[in-house]
């Protein structure tokens, strides 16, 4: 195993010896031969010869015939998960938990499977849990890490960071923890150190070389992303955020081809994540590709696939209205504007909606609607008031049945 580690970096150097080794510690187990370290050894060769590896498509692992076993879940739950049917290892891992239900393993292969689901909420809740019930706990926190960048929770990230590094700093999960708390403090340079050490303490660690490319990706040093995103793909190319990653790598080197061929791979292996689906119509927006439909297909899907950031809606009616299509324009505009209401946002999004729903509606001649969107326009200031002012004016006048003269007619 030390030799086929070898410096950072894959190696393709294949274990011939497995078939003979598990031959040998198979007899010693049966004869009751067999030592401790001989059980070890035999369990790691097992692990080499993992049948889960061979299941590479739903139909190989429906194939399977398997005896109903508590076991046989397991096995499922694992490898709904590798094929990305995350809801259904989801389903496998709650049904164990009802015959488990004091198991740590089970309760972080479900914050495991919501994480794919990105329901972070859920993911929290579990990980806090563990927590309590396992203080010393390192397997599995990197993810918890990763939920709690991503809702910039500092303070929470610094005291797990802390926590696993007073418990074992030398694990690799230990690392990426706290190579991610230094990425949100900004300390890029120190989060790629951490990363580092993650990879030499595993180098197929797939998550250090994802986290290490978006470091690069933030330093602007996109040929050192490049790479580390190729590393990962070369590890696992089931990995949609290192394509994805390689996807933004190109875009930011104005190669938006390439970026696209990227994006397509990691929407195709996490097809219900928006923001893959915006990045990808934001690359058929570039000016290099113009292809302003092929973005709108993006946008519905990000739409569709709860699209947190809330781009995808304001896009769609930013492009139908570029194209002329004031009726679609007009119904995106209000889906955005109906989500904005719920969520309690203000901002220019708002503003722009506003405008332009009181320009459609006054053009369809729906005064009412048109005045209750002017209405709200004139509680801000800038020039969106002045037009709300004179849409008002003009509504009206044509309301009045005079038609609008010039002044200079009742000049003497």
């Amino acid at each position: 195993m030390i030799e086929l580690e070898g410096p950072l970096g894959k190696s393709d150097a294949v274990n011939s010896e497995l078939i003979s080794l598990e031959t040998e510690l198979s007899n010693l187990r049966k004869n009751g031969l067999i030592d401790p370290f001989g059980l070890f050894l035999y369990g790691l060769v097992l692990k080499e010869k993992e049948l889960q590896a061979l299941c590479t498509t739903i139909k190989t692992l429906n194939s399977l015939n398997l005896n109903n076993h508590w076991m046989k879940d397991f096995f499922l739950g694992s490898a709904y998960q590798e094929l990305r049917m995350h809801n259904e290892s989801l389903a496998k891992y709650e049904n164990l938990q009802g015959t488990f239900s004091f198991s740590n393993y089970i309760q972080a292969q479900i914050a495991k499977a919501q994480y794919s689901l990105r329901e972070f909420e859920q993911v929290e809740v579990i990980f806090e849990e563990l927590l309590r019930n396992d203080p010393y706990r390192v397997e599995d926190m990197d993810m918890y890490s990763n939920v709690l960048y991503a809702k910039e929770c500092f303070s929470a990230l610094s005291y797990l960071a802390h926590r696993v590094f007073l418990t074992d700093k030398y694990r690799p999960e230990s690392c990426c923890i706290i190579g991610n708390y230094y990425s949100l403090k900004g300390q890029h340079e120190k989060s790629v150190m951490y990363f580092r050490r993650a990879l030499k303490l595993n180098k197929n660690y797939l998550s250090a070389w994802t986290l290490m490319g978006h470091e690069y990706v933030e330093m602007k040093n996109t040929p050192a992303a490049v790479d580390a995103y190729r590393r990962a793909v070369d590890i696992n190319p089931c990995d949609y955020r290192a394509w994805y990653g390689l996807g933004q790598a190109y875009e930011m080197m104005v190669m938006p081809f390439y970026a696209l061929h990227y994006f397509r791979k990691s929407v195709f292996l996490q097809p219900n994540d928006s923001r893959l689906w915006i990045a990808m119509a934001q690359c058929y927006e570039t000016e290099q590709l113009h292809m302003l439909e092929e973005a709108i297909k993006c946008y519905r899907r990000a739409a569709n696939c709860n699209d947190r950031e809330a781009i995808a809606l304001h896009q769609l009616a930013k492009l139908h209205s570029e194209l002329g299509r004031l009726e679609e324009a007009a119904f995106y505009y209000k889906k955005d504007l109906e989500r904005m209401e719920v969520e309690e946002r203000e901002g220019p999004n708002m503003v722009e909606a506003l405008l332009f729903l009181a320009t459609y509606c006054k053009s369809q001649k729906r005064f009412e609607e048109a005045e209750v969107y002017c209405t709200r326009l004139l509680d801000y200031t800038g020039p969106e008031k002045e037009k709300a002012k004179s849409l008002l004016r003009g509504m009206r006048i044509a309301q009045s049945g005079f038609p609008l003269m010039d002044v200079e007619h009742f000049l003497p």
